[in-house]
Formats: structure tokens, C-alpha cells, sequence
């Protein structure tokens, strides 16, 4: 036998013994009644009837597994992945609660705009009101009329009140 021949030979012999040791696998179920798998033994508190497979000839449980499932299917099921139409209901659910809240941001935008606005206009009211220059309004009948003193110091205690929103 050539030396390529009895290369390949002992290539092959340590290959298949290392597949050996990696299919040397534990299962057991955990406390939710999931299957775990490793290559690891399972902690020790997980009891010898829950462990379903165990490497190198170690005796499984006597009750058959088909038991375990049956005692744990509720929390197996409840540990399934939601369906394609779960995850699209959760999407559209996500979807209309982020247009909920960019709606309440557009809204919240225009009126601290009209708030700003609405404070310009009484300040520059107030500082006309306190120039003492004339201040002149127009009647029901379109006419010019002047602000006596009176409604002069009442114009101006309201501006006060509408600025004291502005900040």
C-alpha cells in the first residue's frame, strides 16, 4: 500500500470518530416543558425522568416520553412563533399607533405656531397700547372711533392677561 493510500486511510479512521463525538447529544425538557438540546449534561436540577436522551449509554427515564408531552403540551404551545397573520396584525397595530402619534405631533407643531403668532400680535397690541399714541378701532358701522382712556386701561389689562400665557 503506497503512503498517500495509508494517509487517507488515517484521515478517514480520526473523521469518523470525531462525528462520533459530536452527535453525543443531551435532551431533556426544562421546567416549561421546552426540550433542550446540548452537548452538555442538563443542570442537576432537572430530574433523571425529564432527561429524553442522554450519550454513552446512559438509561433513559422509564416513562415513556410521550407522557412528558402530554403533561406540558399547554406550555409547549404557548411557546410556539406567532403566525404570519399574528406578526402582521402586531405590524398594522405598531403602524397605526406611530400615525396616532405623529398626528398628535402635527398637532401639538400648529398650535404652539398659532400660540407664538397670537403672543407677537399681543405684545405688539400692548407696546401700541403703552406708546400712548392714539389707538383707533372701527365701529359697527365702519368707522373710525379713538379708545377713551377707560377702554384704554381695559385693553390693556387683557393684553397683560394674554401674555401671561406667553412665555
Amino acid at each position: 500500500m503506497s503512503v498517500s493510500g495509508l494517509k487517507k486511510i488515517t484521515i478517514a479512521l480520526t473523521l469518523s470518530l470525531c462525528a462520533g463525538a459530536s452527535m453525543a447529544q443531551y435532551v431533556w425538557l426544562n421546567e416549561k416543558g421546552v426540550k433542550q438540546y446540548s452537548d452538555q449534561p442538563p443542570p442537576a436540577s432537572v430530574p433523571s425522568n425529564k432527561i429524553l436522551k442522554a450519550p454513552g449509554g446512559v438509561p433513559r427515564s422509564e416513562a415513556p416520553a410521550s407522557d412528558f408531552f402530554l403533561a406540558d403540551s399547554d406550555a409547549t404551545k404557548k411557546a410556539a412563533p406567532p403566525s404570519l397573520a399574528d406578526k402582521n396584525a402586531e405590524f398594522q397595530k405598531r403602524r397605526a399607533e406611530q400615525a396616532e402619534k405623529d398626528k398628535k405631533a402635527d398637532d401639538q407643531a400648529k398650535q404652539d405656531a398659532a400660540k407664538k403668532t397670537n403672543c407677537e400680535r399681543a405684545r405688539n397690541y400692548q407696546q401700541a397700547l403703552n406708546s400712548g399714541q392714539r389707538v383707533s378701532r372701527m365701529n359697527k358701522n365702519g368707522e373710525r372711533e379713538y379708545l377713551s382712556d377707560e377702554e384704554r386701561a381695559k385693553e390693556e389689562g387683557e393684553a397683560k392677561r394674554a401674555l401671561a400665557d406667553c412665555k
